[in-house]
């Protein structure tokens, strides 16, 4: 850790990209950007600020007190989520709660009380609006449990520990639940932004169709899109252009102005835009496509394609 607010605004000095605030940040000097900052520092600018080996000091410590604290472990596995009325983190606004429960703390509520932790933090592979359903098997995820007590279990009573998360919701389910270590949460962050995702939609047209009005979708492949942040995110998401591809669609119709639209897509890709053009934000979309009204009722994820964390026997 940086000793001093010297130190830090050494480092700052030689990569002022590597400390950025961010909304849900403390401090700008976070443990990542601190160690990213150190590795670009050539070794004759650190000897100059930090001698080595470091003078002797001049006081003697006393020790004022000594806490002890476990270091974090990290659970890892992937979930499934059936409800259209459950959010991935809690929804709070102006410190009020909107929805009674959310994914994360379906799981962690678990998770704390067994290992007997003081906190968590949740992370996840990309994340579903609240009225999207998880299919498939499941969107991975890691928890990092924070001062654990007990750290100790075998293979056998992390399976009793996720049977038990499931047996206590009917709104998710938790698969290939496993102890892992710091490092490996990167493979889920690594994969997030060149994989793919499958989703499925059922989407409603304001002209009436018939099944050949459709069929053209089945053919386009590696659509580019230009989707400009959305509406509904643009209070938590920096204003942009972000180009996304749509790689293939299958069509399957339903009536006259029902159809629904199987989508495999670039990661980060928004599909409720794709679909009703967000008032042109999202160039071309469905709307577009098929010169109609087109709007989304319900969205499904079928399945997020990082193959982590490892899958279990059952």
């Amino acid at each position: 850790h940086p000793e001093t607010v010297e130190d830090c605004h050494f480092l700052a000095a030689i990569c002022p990209d590597c400390f950025k605030p961010a909304k849900n940040k403390q401090s700008v000097f976070t443990r990542m950007a601190v160690m990213k900052a150190l590795n670009k520092i050539k070794e004759e600018d650190f000897l100059k600020q930090f001698p080595c080996p470091p003078n002797s000091p001049k006081a003697v410590c006393t020790v004022l007190e000594i806490e002890c604290a476990h270091g974090a472990v990290f659970v890892a596995g992937r979930y499934n989520k059936y409800s259209r009325n459950l959010p991935q983190t809690p929804w709070i606004i102006d410190g009020e709660r909107k929805l009674e429960s959310s994914v994360e703390e379906l799981i962690s509520d678990h998770l704390l009380a067994v290992f007997k932790a003081e906190s968590f933090n949740f992370s996840s592979s990309g994340r579903e609006d609240v009225d999207v359903r998880t299919l498939g098997n499941g969107r991975p995820f890691a928890i990092e449990l924070v001062n654990p007590h007990r750290v100790h279990f075998t293979s056998q009573e992390i399976k009793e520990l996720q049977q038990k998360i499931n047996n206590s919701s009917n709104k998710i389910q938790v698969r290939d639940l496993q102890l892992v270590t710091r490092e490996a949460i990167g493979h889920m962050k690594e994969g997030e932004e060149e994989k793919t995702k499958t989703y499925s939609a059922l989407i409603w047209t304001d002209k009436a169709i018939q099944k050949k009005d459709i069929e053209f979708l089945n053919d386009i492949k590696d659509l580019k899109i230009d989707q400009k942040t959305p509406l509904r995110v643009l209070h938590r998401r920096p204003l942009a252009v972000r180009a996304r591809v749509i790689h293939s669609m299958e069509t399957q119709y339903v009536d006259e102005h029902h159809f629904r639209l199987r989508l495999k897509t670039q990661a980060g890709t928004y599909i409720k835009e794709f679909v009703h053009g967000d008032f042109g934000r999202t160039k071309p979309n469905i709307g577009s496509l098929m010169n109609v009204t087109a709007d989304i009722l319900e969205l499904d994820v079928e399945s997020v394609d990082v193959d982590w964390p490892p899958a279990l026997d059952d």
